[in-house]
């Protein structure tokens, strides 16, 4: 646990310790959500929620076919593993 100082500005500066264990970096969005006991911080989702019937308003895939791997090798190429 940390201690944290509000300024004049209503600004924050979360301990480093706790920004590290979340994984968030300078610019991260952060949901402030009021709760009885406190105020919770949640890392902002980047994609918004999709259901079911989001995904049925797609247009069917009318290309070739592709393979397991094929699909793992474009993935890994897109995130520059490869």
């Amino acid at each position: 646990m940390g201690t944290a100082r509000l300024s004049s500005k209503g600004q924050l500066i979360i301990p480093k310790h706790v920004r590290e264990a979340h994984c968030w970096d300078a610019g991260q969005e952060l949901e402030v959500i009021d709760m009885p006991e406190g105020v919770l911080l949640k890392a902002k989702k980047i994609f918004p929620a999709t259901s079911i019937a989001d995904l049925e308003q797609l247009p069917a895939y009318s290309g070739p076919v592709k393979s397991l791997e094929e699909m793992d090798a474009a993935i890994r190429k897109a995130i520059g593993g490869q």
